[in-house]
């Protein structure tokens, strides 16, 4: 279903938790608006153009003021698109076909991101062929490789990646394999056991000072694989900090 009318019976079900499945726009309008009139099919001819991938929720701000009022809504027509339960981009006012089109472009996944949501090998390579600087198709794929023993092939593909705390920790990881050093803690990492990982990986820090600027790059890559609230990742970051300054 592209298009639902909702109300403040059902709004945290039909747009807050469906938009952590898949994105919502929700168009706030009235019967008496007219620049609602005129941007109503515009909206709806967008979602019926992405069905699937997106769902439209038309709200009447006149028979629902809390939700209105909740949101902010100061002139109608307003648009706002949810995802993951929160507002992620928003318009206000009537707009043209190509912004409307533009604005549902950069809330529907990509093709990119619908490769890499699938995980598979031959996904995330596709992905990578369609965006080779992406750390969001690089970096899984390289993981898979590694997993595989693959280092050349996972280091390739990094290559093409810029800075970051994920890529930064599996290059400095793959050095670490090559140099023989603690495999202990990576194949900890393999199995998911993190505790016992960065135990091992915060005591090599001051045993292992050759390869000091690496261990530190692994766990912090590994620490941006964790919720920053995660009970462990605070931890780890706090004795990290400790053991390097």
């Amino acid at each position: 279903m592209t298009v639902i009318d909702v109300s403040e019976a059902d709004f945290e079900r039909e747009v807050l938790e469906r938009s952590r499945t898949t994105p919502v726009v929700v168009d706030f309008w009235a019967a008496w608006c007219g620049p609602c009139r005129q941007l109503g099919p515009l909206l709806e001819d967008a979602a019926a153009a992405r069905e699937g991938d997106v769902v439209l929720a038309k709200l009447d701000t006149d028979a629902n003021p809390r939700l209105a009022s909740a949101f902010g809504i100061q002139g109608i027509p307003a648009v706002k698109a949810f995802r993951d339960g929160a507002v992620v981009a928003e318009f206000v006012g009537a707009q043209p076909r190509p912004g409307v089109e533009a604005f549902f472009d950069a809330i529907v996944p990509s093709e990119v991101d619908r490769l890499v949501a699938a995980g598979d090998q031959a996904s995330l390579r596709a992905a990578v062929e369609l965006a080779p600087g992406s750390a969001d198709a690089a970096v899984p794929l390289a993981r898979l490789l590694l997993a595989r023993g693959e280092l050349d092939g996972a280091l390739a593909l990094l290559e093409e990646v810029p800075a970051g705390f994920e890529a930064d920790g599996l290059r400095a990881r793959i050095e670490l394999q090559r140099a023989g050093e603690l495999d202990d803690a990576l194949t900890a990492i393999d199995l998911g056991d993190r505790q016992r990982a960065f135990e091992l990986l915060l005591a090599a820090l001051d045993e292992t000072a050759e390869h000091r600027e690496d261990v530190r790059r692994v766990i912090v890559g590994e620490l941006a694989r964790l919720e920053a609230a995660d009970p462990l990742a605070r931890d780890t970051r706090r004795r990290l900090a400790a053991a390097l300054f």
